[in-house]
């Protein structure tokens, strides 16, 4: 049963509703393909550094306290975010409240200042966000393992940006940035909650019909081309040894993704997985130890996090590579079961929230031009079979194709690269 209505405003501007009668509000997401994958090297982090800017006053709320106060005055939320290939601004209101965060989400998009002494404001705030990103090293080992999966090209480059790029970009390259991927036929408006499809079309339409569409540039550069195993070591002085093992994985449209999912579900999802019942519950390596998949427009990844003591890394490292060696030959019926059920289970509780319903139609928009319900996804998800995990195991989890980074307390980081890529027993596991 579709569970959404579209809509396309003369200017391409996308519509998608959700209703759900049952809910006391309302979330609108507002997703632009604006994100760091369509960045030039040199304007890295210029995406999120605009998206901040859009906060900070527009011509009827000079102020963001202005901006904020109408939304946190009805006990609404708003906020935004900034990705690889998307920015996205939401707000969430009682449903009495749809107009103003309506009013608000739309005046910050269209009338923002970019006032210059806000952006040097900014420019300050946006560098203490990359000293802190720098400071934790969950965060860190996230922007080494990308530096390694995609080197030099535009998804293995930090979101956030980089000082001496943040430090240089200027208020001309923003606006211009802005006026060529801010477009409404680059805009998705995405509702869920207690509001009827006509409802909002009414009122989405006057308040966005003279933004004028343009020319749109689409696509960047990926290369997954890779031949032998990747190895980055960065010493810190901290108490604990964070690791990431990544192997490149499939895109958005890939027909595999789903069953992909489900085998990192097997692997690392959930304290009845592989990986955390052997490497914490059994071995007691690591208190934080889990397994994500990451989908891209063309790419993607499967990548293994664990935090351990740093006298423990090459036994930890060696012990996950088992766990991936050992899931290509075996994997048992009661772990499909527990795998398909937990990926079922975890969607529908997705949807009981309106914001998670908005981005889930939004995003599949803005991004492929293709939805999915939801119980499309489940049907596509009991399918799968014990076979065809192996088979994409077999396909991803390949020794020239595995990449490995860490950071923390390592001093001598030649001999540890040394005993982690040429000595046994760790160059045996890396034939995966």
């Amino acid at each position: 049963m579709v569970m959404y209505n579209k809509a396309v405003l003369d200017n391409g501007l996308r519509v998608i509703t959700s209703t759900m009668p049952h809910s006391r509000s309302v979330c609108l997401a507002i997703l632009v393909g604006a994100g760091s994958c369509y960045e030039s090297e040199e304007e890295a982090g210029i995406s999120h550094f605009a998206e901040h800017l859009f906060f900070k006053g527009t011509q009827r709320r000079p102020t963001s306290k202005e901006i904020t106060q109408d939304i946190e005055g009805v006990g609404g939320i708003i906020n935004a975010g900034t990705d690889k290939e998307l920015t996205i601004f939401w707000c969430k209101v009682a449903k009495p409240h749809f107009p103003v965060a309506l009013d608000v989400l739309s005046d910050l998009l269209l009338n923002s200042l970019f006032d210059s002494k806000e952006i040097e404001q900014e420019r300050r705030i946006i560098s203490e966000e990359i000293n802190m990103n720098l400071d934790l090293p969950q965060q860190r080992i996230s922007m080494l393992i990308d530096e390694l999966l995609w080197p030099e090209q535009p998804l293995g480059r930090e979101v956030i940006g980089y000082r001496e790029t943040v430090s240089s970009i200027t208020r001309e390259q923003l606006l211009n940035y802005v006026a060529h991927r801010y477009m409404p036929n680059n805009t998705v408006l995405s509702i869920a909650g207690n509001i009827q499809h006509e409802e909002a079309v009414a009122q989405i339409e006057p308040l966005f019909s003279k933004w004028a569409a343009g020319e749109l540039i689409t696509g960047y550069i990926t290369d997954d081309k890779q031949t032998e195993a990747r190895l980055r070591i960065e010493p810190r002085d901290i108490e604990q040894a964070h690791l990431c093992l990544a192997v490149h994985g499939f895109s958005r449209s890939h027909p595999q993704r789903f069953t992909l999912d489900l085998l990192n579900t097997v692997l690392g999802g959930g304290m009845s997985s592989r990986l955390f019942t052997e490497i914490r519950e059994h071995r007691g390596l690591a208190y934080d130890i889990h397994s994500y998949t990451e989908h891209f427009l063309k790419s993607g990844a499967f990548a293994i996090y664990a935090g351990v003591d740093p006298q423990k890394i090459e036994t930890a490292v060696v012990a996950i590579l088992e766990e991936m060696s050992q899931i290509k030959q075996r994997i048992t019926a009661n772990e499909l079961t527990r795998a398909k059920e937990l990926s079922k289970g975890r969607l529908y509780l997705r949807f009981e929230d309106s914001q998670n319903v908005a981005l889930w139609y939004g995003g599949q928009e803005i991004l492929t031009q293709q939805i999915l319900d939801i119980d499309d996804v489940i049907s596509i998800v009991d399918a799968i079979t014990i076979d065809e995990l192996k088979e994409v195991a077999e396909e991803i989890l390949t020794d020239s194709g595995l990449n490995l980074a860490v950071t923390g307390p390592i001093k001598e980081e030649e001999s540890y690269r040394d005993s982690l890529i040429k000595e046994k027993p760790l160059r045996q596991l890396l034939k995966l």
